[in-house]
This record gives structure tokens, C-alpha cells and sequence, in this order.
């Protein structure tokens, strides 16, 4: 067996632990620079708000019912997520995280369980340690858990836990589950499958292998045997190297000049290779973009973007960074107001299985342990003390008006009870 916990509605959980008064209330909240709703309550569901929505297009419904907004906390909702993993750690024998707020259990083996009991009470305890609702499905293959742990975010009664294997009741959902929720089947094959009579999970498992396989290939087939109880998807023991590693932001404001939006793009390489070496990796690739404001009908549109290759793969910012300035001076456009930029690394490859040139060993070693030295004074303090000069010692260009405060990893911002 294997179970899905997925937390229910993760950000909006994570602003409720400490403001119990948001219960039953509208919320939302917004992506950096307080640009568009990327979580939302059920309440705020219901009332027409969709993923991605702008803000300034649903003000009217945030002024007309009192909707709370949150500038995306990230630092709260990660420090949530691993008190999260560590309930579900103690629960099983292995977990694969599959992304902030979801994660799969490896349950083979465990025979001698009331399963349904099982889900109940692992999302019971982990509400009671983290203050966080989760639903738990259990199921004989990975995409079977995923569709019931959907489940119990429609269906109170069962109590945040639930345990799909009988042949009876898998019939039963997947005949009201739309193709389109099903994990795996990507949003250009929905379409087509439409086109073909294929509405439901159910309808898809009536097709023949061979007809799934001509289709769809390999990967689909392994959605259709999964559907079918067969287990077909690996369990990952341990996390996927990234295939890409990208920093981006919105900005308050539209950035004409090129000094001002290189120190923004120095910023975003310099978070990049921060990330390469706590990874214990290198890229060989490095994408740098810029857009201006698509939603500004009175401004020139611009977007550009370049991708570069290393003669080494590095992880080093002062190689980076210089990159990345360097591609942005090539697609910059006199007169655009720029409002959002990013850099993406690729070719992402493990750093000790890279061989280097043996002319430039001792410079390697003595740029590594610059590196080294600038991660280990930044790391000892809140903030980064040690920046590339082109940089700059600035924030970055970006709102977070509605940001709550970090409520678990910042000494200043942990709450305060005052009792009378």
C-alpha cells in the first residue's frame, strides 16, 4: 500500500495556526510582489476566486467580503512544511517528498494496520503536533492515494483519512473523477482525450494497454496500471536532483534603467549559486530573461531572453553573476519599463562527479574556498553580510505589504501572549 498526505490549502493553513480568527473566513494569498492568488481558502473558492487571479482584478471581491490577504510567507510555509514531514517521518517506514505541502508513504510491509484507521489518525496527529489539516489517502499504487486523499477535502465524514481498495468503491470514484484531475495526465492530453470520449479516470481505464501505449506512450501507460491497482510509479527514497533551478521576481515598479535592473539580476544569480552549493552542485547553462508589464496597454512590450553555456560547469557567484549581467546588457531595450526578471540555471549536474581542467586546479581550490567562507559568515547570520559589489546592499524591488510575521524561525516576530 501506499498513502498520499497532502496538506489542505497549505498556505492559507500556515497564516490560520497563529490567527485562529481566520477560520471560516475568506483568505488568500498572493505571490511575490503581491501579484496574483496562489493559495486560497474554500471560502474564498466559493466565491469565485481562481489560482492566479491578479489582484487588482479581484479587489471587488476582497473589499465586498472582507477577504483577508497575505503576501506569500515562504520562510513560515518551509518551516511548516519540515514540522509537517517530521509527523509523517515517525509514521512510516519511508516517505518521497513530492513538493511543499505533499508527500507519499511507502506502507509495504505494513500488513498487520486498519488502513482507514491509519489515515485517520495520522491526519488527526498531525493537525494536533503542527496545527496543519491534511488528507490522507491510502491506496494500492501512488495515483489511487492521490485521488483519495482528494477525496477527503470534499467529504468531512471521513475524517481526514481514507482507505481506497476495494474494487467496488475504486469503480465508483473514478467514474466521477474528471480526466483531467487524474495525476499524470498532462493539460495537453485532456484536450485530447476529451476529443476521443475519454471524461473520466473510469474512461480511461476502459481502453486497451496497447491502444494507451500508441497514444500515449510509456508514461501514460504507467497512469493507466496505476489506475488499475498495478503498481507502475518508483517510489523515490530519496529527493530528484533538480533539472533546473530558477530565481525570478515581480517588481514594484517598472525598472527603465539597465544599472538598476542588472543589480536586481545580480541579486537573482547570486541566490542561484547560493542554491548550487548547498546542493552540492554545479550548471553548465544559465537562462537570463526580462519582461516588461504585459497588463500596461500604454507601454512598449518587451521580453527578452538568452541562454548561455559555461566553459565549465560552476557554482561559483562571482562567475554567475558576471554572466548573467553580461546576458542581460545583450537583451536590455532603451525606453521598456521592465517588470519582472529571473535567472534560470541548467545542465544541473552533481559536483563531485565533474572532473575540471588539471591547468586550473589551484585556482579552483582557492575560488572554492572563497565560496566556502562567503556561505559559512552568511549562514551564521539573519541577512546576507558578504555580497558581490554589483549586487549592491539593497532589497530587492518587491511588495510584501500583507506579509505576516515569521512566526517560528525569526527571534523578533515570534508572538507574544500576554496574560491577565
Amino acid at each position: 500500500m501506499f498513502a498520499l498526505a497532502d496538506c489542505n490549502n497549505f498556505f492559507v493553513s500556515c497564516e490560520r495556526v497563529f490567527r485562529p480568527d481566520l477560520e471560516g473566513r475568506p483568505v488568500i494569498v498572493l505571490s511575490n510582489n503581491d501579484g496574483c492568488a496562489i493559495a486560497r481558502s474554500n471560502e474564498a473558492k466559493a466565491l469565485g476566486i481562481k489560482m492566479g487571479d491578479p489582484l487588482f482584478k479581484i479587489r471587488h471581491l476582497v473589499q465586498a467580503h472582507n477577504v483577508a490577504v497575505f503576501s506569500g510567507n515562504m520562510t513560515l510555509y518551509a518551516d511548516f512544511s519540515r514540522r509537517v514531514r517530521t509527523v509523517l517521518r515517525e509514521s512510516a517506514p519511508q516517505i518521497e517528498v513530492y513538493s511543499i505541502d505533499e508527500a507519499f508513504l511507502d506502507m509495504r510491509g505494513m500488513d498487520n494496520i486498519n488502513f482507514d484507521d491509519f489515515a485517520k489518525n495520522l491526519s488527526a496527529r498531525c493537525r494536533r503536533l503542527t496545527g496543519i489539516p491534511i488528507s490522507v489517502g491510502v491506496a494500492p499504487t501512488k495515483t489511487l492515494a492521490k485521488i483519495a486523499a482528494e477525496l477527503c477535502k470534499h467529504y468531512p465524514k471521513l475524517r481526514g483519512g481514507c482507505f481506497m481498495h476495494r474494487d467496488e468503491d475504486i469503480e465508483k470514484v473514478l467514474r466521477k473523477t474528471p480526466i483531467e484531475d487524474v495525476w499524470g495526465i498532462g493539460r495537453r492530453s485532456a484536450p485530447r482525450l476529451h476529443l476521443s470520449g475519454i471524461h473520466t479516470a473510469w474512461d480511461f481505464r476502459q481502453l486497451s494497454e496497447e491502444h494507451i501505449r500508441n497514444r500515449m506512450g510509456i508514461n501514460g501507460v504507467r497512469t493507466w496500471r496505476e489506475l488499475h491497482g498495478i503498481p507502475s510509479i518508483g517510489f523515490e527514497h530519496q529527493p530528484r536532483s533538480k533539472q533546473s533551478i530558477c530565481n525570478s521576481r515581480s517588481f514594484s515598479h517598472e525598472i527603465y534603467d539597465l544599472k538598476l535592473l542588472a543589480t536586481q539580476v545580480a541579486k537573482f544569480a547570486s541566490m542561484t549559486a547560493e542554491k548550487l552549493r548547498s546542493e552540492g552542485s554545479l550548471c553548465s547553462e544559465l537562462t537570463v530573461f526580462a519582461a516588461t508589464n504585459r497588463f500596461r496597454d500604454d507601454e512598449p512590450q518587451q521580453y527578452g531572453n538568452i541562454k548561455l553555456s559555461f566553459p565549465e560547469p560552476t557554482n561559483s557567484t562571482l562567475h554567475i553573476v558576471r554572466s548573467a549581467r553580461e546576458a542581460l546588457a545583450e537583451i536590455f531595450v532603451p525606453g521598456c519599463g521592465y517588470k519582472k526578471a529571473g535567472v534560470i540555471a541548467s545542465g544541473i549536474q552533481p559536483r563531485e562527479a565533474t572532473p575540471h581542467s588539471m591547468f586550473d586546479a589551484e585556482k579552483q581550490a582557492q575560488h572554492e574556498r572563497l565560496m566556502r567562507a562567503m556561505d559559512s559568515i552568511n549562514g551564521k547570520h539573519d541577512g546576507k553580510n558578504v555580497v558581490i559589489a554589483s549586487e549592491g546592499m539593497s532589497r530587492l524591488l518587491s511588495s510584501s505589504e500583507h506579509r505576516s510575521p515569521r512566526y517560528t524561525t525569526h527571534w523578533d516576530e515570534i508572538p507574544v501572549v500576554t496574560i491577565k
